[in-house]
């Protein structure tokens, strides 16, 4: 088998690939997230609604680059 014909056959597996990778970002900015927010609010027991609050607001935004990037992954596809 060429390596033509191997990148050929790659091509169409690209995106999910490259999305795979992309996800990793999302994944770990939501782990230090949760991690830091458990460590805050162990800390700080009192500002637990403050905490939470933000906690879940930057777990909303990390969530969304994951979503645009599969939407994006898809409407890209040629």
């Amino acid at each position: 088998m060429s390596n033509v014909q191997l990148l050929a056959e790659v091509t169409g597996n690209l995106g999910s690939i490259g999305y795979g990778l992309a996800a990793i970002g999302p994944g770990v900015g939501i782990g230090i997230i949760f991690g830091q927010g458990v460590q805050a609010i162990a800390r700080q027991p009192e500002a637990y609604g403050l905490i939470r609050q933000n906690m879940i607001l930057g777990f909303v935004f990390a969530e969304a680059l994951a979503l645009i990037g599969i939407a994006l992954a898809f409407a890209f596809k040629a």
